[in-house]
């Protein structure tokens, strides 16, 4: 095997916290403009982006189901309307102020959620049939937590977590339910490698709400995927942004592998690994603020050769960005991290 092929083998030891041949690069998603500006060409189809992640020098491929969280296009009460492409081909509507679509019991009752039979898992297939032997897929889902405030909007889960704990019960209850059942179902797919939640609980300088709300309604949820992935012999990976100190511990207790992305602004990430060095690997950190998106090359270069010296010893390391590549990234910016580390990633680092 050349020196830069793709290795899920690699990625594998990374994950648990091993020493591999070379730091592995982990992202959760790429901007499909990033991926045609690297290979100089379009990318329109599967076969397309299979090539980018192996040119690029990726061991693994992340994939998603296709699932609408609500069907039946109820409309909240009041807040602003935000739509943001999250991803190739799929979009997210939510409104983050104000009342959303469920305030009461009434509304929860009334909701229509997504069954089992709506859920499309033909693009994993398509990936599936389409990588190498030597790579595997991740498959990928998320937002428990994000999904039942955005349903509520967040004034009136804050409220309802005094005033009607109850209905966040439920809510957790269903949502997690929904979520759990798309990441059991992937696991028993072909070519599954690893399985990756997905969850923002935190700004820069602390957690969205208390610890002990993820601890009594989020955790057990996660837990359960951490078991799932252990039944199946396949590493966990959970990505939040933001400073997570508070809830660190917890995130160890659910069976996590990995973490993702270790926000430079949020937490020092050589603090972090010494912290669950051997319990956890880490992923990520290389700024989107300014290295990646500002910076001149060079830059991104002696950072991301920084990292390979103070993070990657020892093993448990995954290079990569502080949260996901996006279209403003520049392209000889993202071309600067990815040969680096192909470059100088190798064990023992000599830098």
């Amino acid at each position: 095997m050349k020196k830069n092929e793709p290795d899920y083998q690699r990625l594998r030891t990374a994950l648990y916290c091993g020493q591999p041949d070379r730091v592995p690069l982990l992202e959760l998603h790429i901007d499909p403009s990033i991926q045609e500006k690297f290979l100089g060409r379009p990318v329109r189809t599967v076969a397309g982006t299979v090539d980018f992640y192996i040119q690029a020098g990726y061991d693994a491929i992340r994939v998603y189901p296709l699932i609408d969280m609500n069907p039946g296009k109820f409309q909240p009460k009041d807040g602003k309307r935000h739509t943001e492409a999250t991803d190739e081909d799929r979009e997210r509507n939510w409104f983050s102020e104000g009342k959303g679509i469920i305030t009461n019991m009434e509304e929860f009752e009334k909701y229509r959620w997504p069954k089992p039979d709506d859920v499309d898992y033909r693009p994993i297939e398509e990936y599936a049939a389409a990588i190498p032997d030597s790579m595997k897929l991740i498959g990928q889902y998320g937002d428990i937590f994000t999904w039942v405030w955005e349903i509520m909007g967040f004034e009136t889960f804050s409220y309802a977590l005094y005033e009607n704990p109850e209905l966040i019960r439920l809510m957790f209850d269903r949502v997690g339910g929904i979520v759990y059942n798309l990441f059991e179902n992937m696991v028993n797919m072909d070519k599954m490698g690893a399985l990756w939640y997905s969850d923002d609980l935190a700004f820069q300088n602390g957690l969205f709400t208390k610890p002990e709300v993820f601890r009594r309604h989020l955790f057990p949820w996660m837990k359960r995927i951490g078991d799932l992935c252990r039944q199946y012999n396949i590493p966990f990976i959970y990505h939040s942004d933001g400073n997570l100190w508070e809830v660190m511990d917890d995130i160890i207790a659910c069976g996590v592998n990995a973490l993702q992305p270790i926000e430079p602004q949020a937490m020092d990430i050589v603090a972090v690994k010494e912290k669950v060095k051997g319990k956890m690997c880490i992923a990520g950190n290389m700024d989107l603020e300014y290295l990646l998106t500002r910076a001149p090359a060079g830059e991104v270069a002696e950072k991301t050769r920084e990292l390979l010296q103070k993070v990657a010893p020892g093993g448990g390391y995954c290079m990569g960005s502080a949260n996901t590549v996006p279209n403003y990234v520049k392209i000889e910016n993202y071309r600067a991290m990815v040969e680096t580390t192909l470059k100088f990633g190798w064990y023992p680092i000599t830098l």
